[in-house]
């Protein structure tokens, strides 16, 4: 699963025009809890990644969507700005294989250490 950026830290956001992740709206039958998943075509053929971590429970899918196109829908109500990058310049195709097609410019600096992550609020409102 790809690590998510809170919205409100980013002024910008860029996205290739040919991204094929999907954004999966989960929840655990168990527990209620609902959770977001946003993985590659590879990693969709994995049942792992449809389970949840802690109790090995298969999650079911409440949605899913294509990333681009949920982006595309949401990314005004945070303020933010879009740009949509294609590969065929050298730019676009060094952004796509630099950084998987999906990258943001960020409003302040935030840490990135694996605690961070832990400690954010499940409500929070998430880029992707």
């Amino acid at each position: 699963p790809i690590p998510c950026v809170p919205w409100q830290s980013q002024t910008s956001g860029h996205v290739w025009d040919n991204l094929t992740i999907t954004r999966y709206k989960t929840k655990n039958p168990s527990t209620g809890e609902e959770d977001y998943l946003h993985l590659t075509k590879e990693q969709i053929k994995y049942e792992t990644n449809f389970k949840d971590k802690r109790t090995g429970v298969t999650l079911d899918i409440v949605s899913k969507k294509n990333l681009l196109e949920w982006i595309t829908e949401n990314y005004k109500t945070k303020q933010a700005k879009l740009s949509i990058v294609t590969d065929r310049s050298q730019q676009g195709s060094q952004f796509v294989k630099g950084f998987g097609g999906i990258g943001g410019i960020l409003r302040y600096q935030i840490s990135l250490d694996e605690d961070s992550f832990d400690e954010m609020d499940e409500k929070d409102d998430f880029w992707i």
